[in-house]
């Protein structure tokens, strides 16, 4: 990997949201570095060679956890838009119907969740004169979510020509929850491939570790020798590229 992919990369790791959770992101990266460093090469200095891979592991594990926070407020939205639904066939407007929307997911989804927060700003907003469509494009546009940015606009043109707004809110949560049952029938056909996957991830490591255990030397004409030294890499390297491929084969997005 040249610099300028390392220099990339760490800009993307640097730009994502940084707290205490990404503590075992690090965690685990390091603990990579050590099974390949050990395992495959039996040096301390090919460990200390492979740290870096501890910065495209972040990001890595970043962005699937943004898909991850894509696809749970999705899941919520919809929840949210339920009850702003039954406000607006209580006779609220579309704006005090979302604000009045909050407390229904505070006590289904707890205060510090994604919906709540993404609901106290589209309330600040409201309070602040910003046009209700625009709040929820800027949700979708910052979620990621396609769902919500397609509800946006639609509720932005129903909004303008005077359309029946409890009937389209009811469309799309039709609409949202069907494609949320192929996901959840995806994830069910796919649920035993993905723990075999995880499983087969983990063989080669406990192969090396076990043979190492119980036949001391076995492995040593593969250590500290040019020829071991470029053998192991190309394993390594298959290794990497069949890890990632069964990632994206057990990750489907609908």
């Amino acid at each position: 990997m040249n610099l300028k992919r390392l220099k990339n990369l760490w800009q993307q790791a640097l730009a994502y949201p940084r707290g205490i959770n990404d503590i075992p992101i690090l965690i685990q990266g390091v603990l990579i570095a050590l099974a390949f460093g050990r395992l495959f090469y039996d040096s301390w200095i090919a460990v200390a060679a492979l740290l870096p891979v501890v910065f495209p592991w972040y990001v890595y594990q970043k962005k699937r956890q943004i898909e991850r926070n894509t696809r749970l407020i999705g899941i919520q939205f919809r929840d949210a838009i339920s009850s702003v639904l039954t406000n607006l066939k209580a006779g609220y407007s579309p704006e005090n119907a979302f604000l009045e929307a909050i407390h229904d997911m505070e006590l289904l989804y707890g205060k510090k969740s994604l919906i709540c927060a993404a609901l106290s700003k589209i309330g600040k907003g409201i309070k602040n004169n910003i046009p209700l469509e625009k709040l929820i494009y800027r949700l979708g546009k910052e979620s990621g979510n396609s769902d919500i940015r397609d509800f946006a606009e639609v509720f932005a043109v129903a909004k303008r020509s005077g359309g029946n707004m409890t009937q389209i809110i009811s469309r799309t949560i039709t609409v949202i929850s069907q494609k949320m049952d192929v996901e959840k029938e995806i994830d069910v056909l796919i649920s035993a491939k993905r723990m075999e996957a995880r499983i087969m991830n983990m063989v080669p490591f406990f192969i090396i570790f076990y043979i190492s255990l119980t036949s001391p030397g076995f492995f040593d004409p593969l250590y500290h020798n040019l020829f071991g030294i470029v053998l192991m890499s190309i394993c390594m390297g298959f290794y990497a590229f069949a890890y990632f491929m069964s990632e994206r084969i057990v990750n489907i997005n609908v």
